[in-house]
Protein backbone atom coordinates (compact mmCIF):
# COMPACT_ATOMS: atom_id res chain seq x y z
CA UNK A 1 0.00 0.00 0.00
CA UNK A 2 1.51 3.36 -1.06
CA UNK A 3 1.97 5.67 1.96
CA UNK A 4 2.84 9.51 2.03
CA UNK A 5 3.65 11.74 4.61
CA UNK A 6 1.73 14.55 5.74
CA UNK A 7 3.99 17.37 3.74
CA UNK A 8 3.11 15.03 0.37
CA UNK A 9 -0.42 15.34 1.02
CA UNK A 10 -0.57 18.89 2.32
CA UNK A 11 1.67 19.69 -1.38
CA UNK A 12 -1.02 17.94 -3.26
CA UNK A 13 -4.17 20.18 -1.28
CA UNK A 14 -1.96 23.40 -2.19
CA UNK A 15 -1.76 22.11 -5.97
CA UNK A 16 -5.19 21.30 -6.62
CA UNK A 17 -6.27 24.40 -4.73
CA UNK A 18 -3.46 26.67 -7.22
CA UNK A 19 -5.53 24.41 -10.33
CA UNK A 20 -9.22 25.26 -9.01
CA UNK A 21 -7.83 29.16 -8.94
CA UNK A 22 -6.55 29.19 -12.22
CA UNK A 23 -10.04 27.03 -13.65
CA UNK A 24 -12.02 29.78 -11.92
CA UNK A 25 -10.24 32.64 -13.16
CA UNK A 26 -10.19 30.95 -16.66
CA UNK A 27 -13.89 30.53 -16.53
CA UNK A 28 -14.62 33.81 -15.35
CA UNK A 29 -12.76 35.29 -18.47
CA UNK A 30 -13.75 32.72 -21.13
CA UNK A 31 -17.19 32.53 -23.06
CA UNK A 32 -19.10 34.40 -26.00
CA UNK A 33 -17.50 37.39 -24.81
CA UNK A 34 -13.96 36.83 -23.83
CA UNK A 35 -12.49 39.38 -20.97
CA UNK A 36 -9.14 40.03 -19.57
CA UNK A 37 -8.54 39.64 -15.92
CA UNK A 38 -8.54 43.31 -14.86
CA UNK A 39 -11.98 43.49 -16.65
CA UNK A 40 -13.64 40.38 -14.65
CA UNK A 41 -12.06 41.94 -11.17
CA UNK A 42 -13.25 44.98 -11.62
CA UNK A 43 -16.95 43.78 -12.75
CA UNK A 44 -16.62 41.77 -9.49
CA UNK A 45 -17.00 44.91 -7.29
CA UNK A 46 -19.40 46.59 -9.55
CA UNK A 47 -16.76 49.11 -11.28
CA UNK A 48 -16.70 48.19 -14.64
CA UNK A 49 -18.81 48.63 -17.23
CA UNK A 50 -22.50 47.83 -17.10
CA UNK A 51 -22.49 45.13 -19.57
CA UNK A 52 -19.45 43.63 -17.89
CA UNK A 53 -20.66 43.25 -14.61
CA UNK A 54 -24.07 41.75 -15.81
CA UNK A 55 -21.74 38.98 -17.61
CA UNK A 56 -19.15 38.37 -15.13
CA UNK A 57 -21.29 38.68 -12.05
CA UNK A 58 -24.89 37.20 -13.22
CA UNK A 59 -24.08 34.97 -15.72
CA UNK A 60 -20.78 33.54 -14.71
CA UNK A 61 -20.92 33.65 -11.07
CA UNK A 62 -23.31 31.46 -10.47
CA UNK A 63 -22.34 29.38 -13.16
CA UNK A 64 -18.93 28.69 -11.50
CA UNK A 65 -20.22 28.36 -8.32
CA UNK A 66 -22.43 25.64 -8.84
CA UNK A 67 -19.83 24.27 -11.07
CA UNK A 68 -17.83 24.22 -8.08
CA UNK A 69 -20.26 22.70 -5.37
CA UNK A 70 -21.30 19.91 -7.85
CA UNK A 71 -17.60 18.94 -8.92
CA UNK A 72 -16.80 19.18 -5.31
CA UNK A 73 -19.84 17.11 -4.55
CA UNK A 74 -19.35 14.32 -6.71
CA UNK A 75 -15.99 14.00 -6.13
CA UNK A 76 -16.05 13.69 -2.21
CA UNK A 77 -19.11 11.41 -2.08
CA UNK A 78 -17.53 9.09 -4.95
CA UNK A 79 -14.45 8.88 -2.12
CA UNK A 80 -16.54 8.16 0.57
CA UNK A 81 -18.97 5.52 -1.22
CA UNK A 82 -15.67 3.43 -2.77
CA UNK A 83 -14.93 3.80 1.00
CA UNK A 84 -18.33 2.73 2.59
CA UNK A 85 -19.12 -0.26 -0.26
CA UNK A 86 -15.40 -1.28 -0.30
CA UNK A 87 -15.84 -1.08 -4.34
CA UNK A 88 -13.58 1.08 -6.21
CA UNK A 89 -16.38 0.96 -8.77
CA UNK A 90 -19.09 1.93 -6.77
CA UNK A 91 -19.98 6.31 -7.58
CA UNK A 92 -23.24 8.25 -6.65
CA UNK A 93 -24.99 6.73 -9.22
CA UNK A 94 -25.02 3.10 -7.44
CA UNK A 95 -27.81 4.32 -4.80
CA UNK A 96 -30.24 5.32 -7.54
CA UNK A 97 -30.31 8.95 -6.61
CA UNK A 98 -28.66 10.45 -10.16
CA UNK A 99 -31.59 8.22 -12.20
CA UNK A 100 -34.52 8.95 -9.48
CA UNK A 101 -33.25 12.81 -10.00
CA UNK A 102 -33.27 12.31 -14.01
CA UNK A 103 -36.82 10.20 -13.96
CA UNK A 104 -38.24 13.73 -11.57
CA UNK A 105 -36.97 16.14 -14.47
CA UNK A 106 -37.89 14.44 -17.34
CA UNK A 107 -41.71 14.28 -15.84
CA UNK A 108 -41.55 17.61 -15.58
CA UNK A 109 -40.67 18.21 -18.96
CA UNK A 110 -43.48 15.58 -20.25
CA UNK A 111 -45.89 17.65 -18.43
CA UNK A 112 -44.86 20.81 -19.54
CA UNK A 113 -44.44 21.88 -16.06
CA UNK A 114 -41.56 23.90 -17.30
CA UNK A 115 -43.93 26.99 -18.66
CA UNK A 116 -45.40 28.03 -15.49
CA UNK A 117 -42.12 28.11 -13.30
CA UNK A 118 -38.19 28.00 -14.21
CA UNK A 119 -37.55 26.00 -10.82
CA UNK A 120 -39.92 23.48 -12.22
CA UNK A 121 -37.71 21.25 -13.63
CA UNK A 122 -34.87 21.50 -10.90
CA UNK A 123 -37.83 21.53 -8.64
CA UNK A 124 -39.28 17.92 -9.76
CA UNK A 125 -35.62 16.11 -10.22
CA UNK A 126 -35.21 17.35 -6.35
CA UNK A 127 -38.74 15.93 -5.49
CA UNK A 128 -37.16 12.69 -7.34
CA UNK A 129 -34.02 12.30 -5.79
CA UNK A 130 -35.95 12.58 -2.03
CA UNK A 131 -38.31 9.73 -2.78
CA UNK A 132 -35.72 7.65 -3.89
CA UNK A 133 -33.72 8.53 -0.21
CA UNK A 134 -37.48 7.48 1.18
CA UNK A 135 -37.40 4.57 -0.62
CA UNK A 136 -33.88 3.51 -0.03
CA UNK A 137 -34.20 3.71 3.93
CA UNK A 138 -37.63 1.71 3.74
CA UNK A 139 -35.85 -1.29 1.63
CA UNK A 140 -32.87 -0.92 3.72
CA UNK A 141 -33.86 0.18 7.26
CA UNK A 142 -34.02 -3.22 8.62
CA UNK A 143 -31.10 -4.87 7.37
CA UNK A 144 -28.24 -2.06 6.58
CA UNK A 145 -25.49 -4.21 5.22
CA UNK A 146 -23.52 -3.22 2.31
CA UNK A 147 -25.34 -5.86 0.07
CA UNK A 148 -29.02 -4.42 1.00
CA UNK A 149 -27.83 -1.00 0.04
CA UNK A 150 -25.73 -1.99 -3.13
CA UNK A 151 -29.24 -4.08 -4.39
CA UNK A 152 -31.62 -1.37 -3.24
CA UNK A 153 -29.54 1.31 -5.40
CA UNK A 154 -29.78 -1.01 -8.42
CA UNK A 155 -33.62 -1.89 -7.97
CA UNK A 156 -34.41 2.08 -7.78
CA UNK A 157 -32.11 3.10 -10.52
CA UNK A 158 -33.64 -0.14 -12.92
CA UNK A 159 -37.02 1.49 -12.18
CA UNK A 160 -36.04 5.42 -12.63
CA UNK A 161 -34.67 4.31 -15.70
CA UNK A 162 -37.05 2.59 -16.75
CA UNK A 163 -39.37 5.37 -15.99
CA UNK A 164 -37.48 7.13 -18.11
CA UNK A 165 -37.53 5.65 -20.70
CA UNK A 166 -41.35 5.20 -20.41
CA UNK A 167 -41.72 8.89 -20.38
CA UNK A 168 -39.74 9.82 -23.46
CA UNK A 169 -41.47 6.86 -25.84
CA UNK A 170 -44.52 8.24 -25.45
CA UNK A 171 -43.31 11.92 -25.69
CA UNK A 172 -45.72 14.49 -27.04
CA UNK A 173 -43.52 16.01 -30.04
CA UNK A 174 -40.00 16.12 -31.10
CA UNK A 175 -39.04 18.72 -29.23
CA UNK A 176 -40.06 17.93 -25.98
CA UNK A 177 -38.07 15.01 -26.62
CA UNK A 178 -35.36 17.11 -27.48
CA UNK A 179 -35.34 19.01 -23.98
CA UNK A 180 -35.28 16.28 -22.58
CA UNK A 181 -32.15 14.48 -24.10
CA UNK A 182 -30.53 17.75 -23.58
CA UNK A 183 -30.93 18.00 -19.93
CA UNK A 184 -29.97 14.64 -19.35
CA UNK A 185 -26.69 15.41 -21.04
CA UNK A 186 -26.09 17.74 -18.33
CA UNK A 187 -25.29 21.51 -18.71
CA UNK A 188 -24.54 24.55 -16.79
CA UNK A 189 -25.31 27.15 -18.96
CA UNK A 190 -27.71 29.81 -18.18
CA UNK A 191 -28.04 28.12 -14.79
CA UNK A 192 -28.87 31.65 -12.43
CA UNK A 193 -28.94 32.43 -8.80
CA UNK A 194 -32.49 30.95 -8.10
CA UNK A 195 -31.00 27.36 -9.01
CA UNK A 196 -27.88 27.88 -6.41
CA UNK A 197 -30.73 28.79 -3.66
CA UNK A 198 -32.42 26.16 -4.67
CA UNK A 199 -29.58 23.39 -4.70
CA UNK A 200 -27.33 25.23 -2.31
CA UNK A 201 -28.83 24.32 1.23
CA UNK A 202 -29.30 20.52 0.37
CA UNK A 203 -25.90 20.18 -0.82
CA UNK A 204 -24.35 22.01 1.84
CA UNK A 205 -26.56 19.96 4.41
CA UNK A 206 -25.36 16.40 2.36
CA UNK A 207 -21.71 18.24 3.13
CA UNK A 208 -22.32 18.48 6.89
CA UNK A 209 -23.60 14.95 7.40
CA UNK A 210 -20.75 13.65 6.26
CA UNK A 211 -18.37 15.90 7.75
CA UNK A 212 -15.74 13.34 9.93
CA UNK A 213 -16.47 10.13 8.34
CA UNK A 214 -13.34 9.63 7.70
CA UNK A 215 -11.89 7.54 10.68
CA UNK A 216 -14.90 5.48 10.26
CA UNK A 217 -14.04 4.57 6.55
CA UNK A 218 -10.32 4.16 7.35
CA UNK A 219 -11.79 1.82 9.93
CA UNK A 220 -13.81 -0.21 7.76
CA UNK A 221 -11.31 -0.72 5.31
CA UNK A 222 -9.91 -3.68 7.73
CA UNK A 223 -13.27 -5.06 7.52
CA UNK A 224 -16.34 -4.56 9.36
CA UNK A 225 -15.88 -6.82 12.55
CA UNK A 226 -12.06 -5.01 12.99
CA UNK A 227 -14.25 -1.75 12.64
CA UNK A 228 -16.59 -2.71 15.34
CA UNK A 229 -14.27 -3.64 17.22
CA UNK A 230 -12.42 0.06 17.63
CA UNK A 231 -15.76 1.56 18.34
CA UNK A 232 -17.25 2.53 14.87
CA UNK A 233 -21.39 2.46 14.89
CA UNK A 234 -20.99 1.06 11.16
CA UNK A 235 -24.82 1.22 10.83
CA UNK A 236 -24.95 5.19 11.66
CA UNK A 237 -21.76 5.54 9.06
CA UNK A 238 -23.53 4.01 6.98
CA UNK A 239 -26.33 5.91 6.77
CA UNK A 240 -24.82 8.88 7.16
CA UNK A 241 -22.43 8.88 4.06
CA UNK A 242 -26.08 7.29 2.16
CA UNK A 243 -28.00 10.19 3.50
CA UNK A 244 -25.67 13.02 2.53
CA UNK A 245 -24.48 11.53 -0.46
CA UNK A 246 -28.41 11.99 -1.42
CA UNK A 247 -28.94 15.02 -0.86
CA UNK A 248 -26.40 17.08 -1.87
CA UNK A 249 -25.68 14.85 -5.22
CA UNK A 250 -29.78 14.61 -6.15
CA UNK A 251 -29.81 19.00 -5.51
CA UNK A 252 -26.32 18.83 -7.60
CA UNK A 253 -28.56 16.53 -10.37
CA UNK A 254 -31.37 18.97 -10.12
CA UNK A 255 -29.80 22.08 -11.28
CA UNK A 256 -26.84 20.58 -13.42
CA UNK A 257 -28.58 16.96 -14.86
CA UNK A 258 -26.85 13.97 -14.64
CA UNK A 259 -23.10 13.90 -14.79
CA UNK A 260 -20.98 10.85 -15.12
CA UNK A 261 -17.73 9.87 -14.24
CA UNK A 262 -16.53 12.69 -11.65
CA UNK A 263 -17.45 10.18 -8.67
CA UNK A 264 -15.65 6.86 -10.34
CA UNK A 265 -12.98 8.75 -12.23
CA UNK A 266 -11.18 11.69 -9.76
CA UNK A 267 -10.68 9.13 -6.39
CA UNK A 268 -9.05 7.07 -8.59
CA UNK A 269 -6.71 10.10 -9.69
CA UNK A 270 -5.87 10.75 -6.46
CA UNK A 271 -5.79 7.26 -4.90
CA UNK A 272 -2.58 6.91 -7.60
CA UNK A 273 -0.88 10.45 -5.88
CA UNK A 274 -1.32 9.32 -2.00
CA UNK A 275 -2.62 5.76 -1.67
CA UNK A 276 -5.61 4.09 -0.69
CA UNK A 277 -6.36 5.56 2.67
CA UNK A 278 -9.91 6.28 2.86
CA UNK A 279 -9.83 9.46 4.86
CA UNK A 280 -6.76 10.97 2.71
CA UNK A 281 -8.92 10.90 0.11
CA UNK A 282 -11.77 13.06 0.60
CA UNK A 283 -10.69 16.51 0.63
CA UNK A 284 -8.25 16.26 -2.47
CA UNK A 285 -11.20 14.59 -4.26
CA UNK A 286 -13.44 17.24 -3.61
CA UNK A 287 -10.94 19.72 -4.58
CA UNK A 288 -9.99 17.46 -8.00
CA UNK A 289 -13.66 17.46 -8.75
CA UNK A 290 -14.18 20.83 -8.68
CA UNK A 291 -11.36 21.43 -10.84
CA UNK A 292 -12.38 18.96 -13.32
CA UNK A 293 -16.34 20.12 -13.72
CA UNK A 294 -14.78 24.07 -13.98
CA UNK A 295 -12.25 22.20 -16.59
CA UNK A 296 -14.99 20.36 -18.77
CA UNK A 297 -17.83 23.43 -18.35
CA UNK A 298 -15.29 25.83 -19.97
CA UNK A 299 -14.10 23.01 -22.90
CA UNK A 300 -18.46 23.02 -23.11
CA UNK A 301 -18.23 27.10 -24.37
CA UNK A 302 -15.96 25.88 -27.56
CA UNK A 303 -17.54 26.72 -31.20
CA UNK A 304 -17.49 23.17 -32.12
CA UNK A 305 -19.82 21.35 -34.96
CA UNK A 306 -23.30 23.27 -34.95
CA UNK A 307 -24.26 23.18 -31.61
CA UNK A 308 -22.93 23.27 -27.86
CA UNK A 309 -21.25 20.42 -26.57
CA UNK A 310 -22.68 19.37 -23.63
CA UNK A 311 -21.22 18.87 -19.76
CA UNK A 312 -22.55 15.42 -19.81
CA UNK A 313 -20.91 14.45 -23.00
CA UNK A 314 -17.79 16.08 -22.09
CA UNK A 315 -17.01 14.14 -19.38
CA UNK A 316 -18.02 11.23 -21.01
CA UNK A 317 -15.32 11.61 -23.63
CA UNK A 318 -12.47 12.66 -20.99
CA UNK A 319 -13.51 10.27 -17.83
CA UNK A 320 -14.07 6.83 -19.92
CA UNK A 321 -10.77 6.50 -21.37
CA UNK A 322 -9.44 7.56 -18.29
CA UNK A 323 -11.28 5.20 -16.26
CA UNK A 324 -10.02 2.66 -19.01
CA UNK A 325 -6.15 3.75 -18.44
CA UNK A 326 -6.63 3.40 -14.54
CA UNK A 327 -7.95 0.27 -14.83
CA UNK A 328 -5.06 -1.36 -17.03
CA UNK A 329 -2.18 0.28 -14.61
CA UNK A 330 -3.86 -1.07 -11.56
CA UNK A 331 -5.44 -4.35 -13.15
CA UNK A 332 -2.78 -6.33 -11.05
CA UNK A 333 -3.17 -4.41 -7.40
CA UNK A 334 -6.64 -5.15 -7.84
CA UNK A 335 -6.49 -9.03 -7.67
Amino acid sequence: MKSVSRLQQNMLLIGLSGLLLVAVLASSMFGAVNLSLSQVIEALFGGGDTGVNIIVQELRMPRIILGLMAGATLGYTGAALQGLLRNPLADPGVIGVSSSASFGAVAAIYLGLSAYSAMAIPGMAMMGALVATLILMLLASRDSSVLTLILAGVGISSIATAGISLIMNFAPNPISLQDMIFWMLGSLENRTYDDLMLAGPFIIIGWLMMIGVGQGLNALSLGSEAAHTLGIDLKRLRWRVVLGTTLSVGATVSVCGAIGFIGLVVPHLIRALIGYEPRKLLLPSALAGAVLMTAADILTRLPIGHGQLRLGVVMAVIGAPVFIYIIFKTRESMR
